[in-house]
């Protein structure tokens, strides 16, 4: 069994399953803005983000419940427009919607997801299993998700993670949702403490992370970096293994990023050789509140 402290939590209830269990609350205000955004594209995202934890553990998505506070004025048409979007979303990965819970109150609307999964026969990949010498790759272009509004479609990379799993064993695995420089950093300290160089050259940024840094001056990099909700998947594997890569049909997608050092923290090599450290600058949950 595994609990607090990586994408899903793992149960075992008969010898040799290995269910995936993951959760995620979303708010308005917070993590949406349901005027703007409307209902289903709530749901899609409220679901998504659930299955890309699954992807991240290399898991099968299963199925979901789904709890709901919607505010009183419009509670119908949000339900509505939320179950489409949740739908949407499960469809296209096979999760049955199986229950949940639903009630109205004079507040913003609320959504609370939980996906169940299983492992497959290779297991359940961990963020804890990183060393030296590992290279560092992600799954596609990273920052500016917020720019055209791309973090509310989330691509829960399941059949890329299934397909790597299947190929070569994952050392380490997580998706990226708060902005690579803190997920890695997750990686880091759920592996004893260690290190990355990521190579500023070889950086996967996404077009709209560029159209975004030419309005808002921020390197386009940066926002690589440490924008978040990209929802790609942040994995480490052995230097071989990343060798045997560039030859797998199918894996193409797969783009080397650094390595993996002994030295703690994470650093940035320039095209000239130079480092500079990164402060992981992602998304912070409990940003603001008070202690």
């Amino acid at each position: 069994m595994l609990g607090i402290g990586d994408d899903c939590a793992i149960l075992e209830p008969t010898p040799g399953a290995k269910l995936l269990v993951t959760t995620d609350m979303l708010m308005d205000g917070r993590h949406f803005r349901l005027d703007e955004d409307g209902a289903e594209a709530v749901g899609y995202k409220a679901m998504g983000v659930n299955v890309s934890d699954i992807a991240a553990m290399a898991g099968v998505p299963l199925a979901a419940v789904v709890s709901v506070s919607l505010p009183r004025v419009g509670a119908a048409e949000i339900a509505r427009g939320l179950h489409a979007g949740l739908r949407r979303m499960a469809d296209r990965f096979g999760v049955d919607l199986v229950g949940g819970d639903t009630n109205a109150w004079d507040g913003p609307l609320v959504v609370n997801v939980t996906v169940l999964g299983e492992a497959t026969s290779r297991g359940a990949v961990l963020r804890s299993g990183a060393r030296p010498g590992d290279v560092v790759c992600v799954t596609g272009p990273l920052g500016g998700s917020l720019f055209r509004g791309r973090h509310l479609r989330p691509e829960p990379r399941v059949k890329e993670a299934l397909a790597l799993h299947e190929a070569i064993p994952i050392r380490a695995m997580i998706d990226i949702s708060d902005g690579l420089s803190s997920d890695l950093g997750h990686i880091l300290e759920e592996s004893g403490g260690l290190g990355a160089v990521l190579d500023l050259d070889r950086l996967p940024i996404h077009s709209d992370a560029r159209d975004l840094a030419e309005e808002d001056g921020t390197p386009a990099y940066l926002h690589a970096l440490n924008d978040g909700e990209d929802f790609e998947l942040c994995v480490a594997i052995d230097r071989d293994d990343a060798i045997l890569l560039r030859n797998l049909t199918g894996l193409h997608r797969i783009h080397p990023v650094g390595e993996i050092v002994s030295e703690p923290g994470l650093r940035l090599r320039r095209n000239d050789g130079s480092m500079e450290p990164i402060l992981p600058a992602g998304f912070d949950h409990l940003r603001g509140v008070e202690a």
